[in-house]
């Protein structure tokens, strides 16, 4: 982004709902958002569109485009929209529609720049990288699992830990999410599944070193309930653990954690996928040299997720100090 503009530039790292969240509050303060998205995911659609097409997986970048979106709300519920029947069943219409103007376009990015524009939103939506590569994780049992998908929905043994992860190929960071990460004044990660939206992010040497380097406020929101398969038992100590690891011990300034639990009738669904609620313990993290960040950041009713406005009042505090 160009130094000369005056809004403070807020860098938001992750993929899926949880780049959604953050997105779609900070979008009405006037600030200018760039999302940088993990560009590893294959499932559903994605994946189909990615073995037949040889595209970027639209998918990841669809739910960032559509929270920054300015547009009238039915162009939105369009682009979500998803086909029940026919040979389209199972697709979802904005992931076809960015596969389309891949090929008119003959560029991803170009595709997500169209895309932008015609749903008028508010920032810009920047892949992590431009290369095509599989997502690996390595269990503690010397186990490969390959696929972001066999990582997100595990086939194997969903008790093992993941101890490392990498891709099956060598893949460089996009030019563009590395500029936006010099420019930026506040550096949001997460919230969002660790393994396989927001650590994909950070696989890059290039990607740290610059985060590391860079003058900019950084905040890891940390997630509400736990996964299956990825994160079973974390704690917020343990989120933060596995960002450090990958980011660089003392590389955050700041961590937000919820400490309000959702009601008893919220929760049973998500014991049934076996997640649990995170809990803050904030004793754990004081060591830490980053500030702690404790609040009622839960969402009041539907899914357990982080309400976008008051999360978004905070990181816009933040980036003022």
């Amino acid at each position: 982004m160009p130094k000369r503009n005056k809004k403070k530039n807020i860098v938001v790292i992750g993929g899926g709902t949880g780049v959604y969240t953050v997105l779609s509050g900070l979008k009405k303060y006037p600030v200018y958002l760039s999302a940088v998205v993990s560009m590893a995911d294959e499932g559903g659609s994605t994946r189909t569109l990615r073995e037949e097409f040889g595209i970027l997986p639209p998918g990841s970048v669809r739910p960032a485009l559509i929270s920054l979106s300015n547009s009238e709300k039915i162009l939105s519920d369009l682009f979500n929209y998803r086909f029940e029947e026919g040979s389209l069943k199972g697709h979802n219409f904005g992931n076809l529609f960015i596969t389309a103007l891949t090929r008119i376009t003959g560029s991803f990015e170009s595709a997500i720049e169209e895309t932008g524009k015609i749903l008028r939103i508010h920032g810009r939506v920047i892949p992590s990288t431009l290369d095509c590569s599989r997502l690996c994780a390595k269990l503690e049992n010397g186990e490969i699992v390959e696929g972001e998908n066999n990582i997100d929905v595990p086939k194997h043994d969903g008790r093992l830990k993941i101890k490392e992860l990498y891709f099956n190929s060598k893949c460089r960071p996009n030019r563009r999410a590395i500029t936006a990460i010099k420019d930026a004044d506040l550096i949001v990660i997460g919230p969002g599944d660790l393994f396989s939206s927001i650590l994909p992010n950070l696989l890059f040497e290039e990607t740290v070193r610059v985060m590391q380097k860079s003058r900019a406020k950084k905040v890891y929101v940390c997630n509400l309930m736990t996964k299956f398969g990825e994160t079973n038992g974390f704690s917020a100590q343990d989120f933060v653990g596995k960002i450090e690891e990958y980011l660089g011990e003392n590389a955050l300034d700041y961590v937000i954690c919820n400490t309000k639990r959702p009601s008893r009738g919220r929760i049973i669904k998500y014991e049934k996928e076996k997640a649990e609620f995170v809990k803050c313990g904030k004793e754990n993290l004081d060591k830490k040299k980053f500030r702690i960040i404790e609040g009622d950041y839960l969402r009041k009713r539907g899914f357990i997720r982080h309400d976008p406005d008051k999360l978004a009042k905070t990181l816009i505090e933040i980036c003022r100090r």
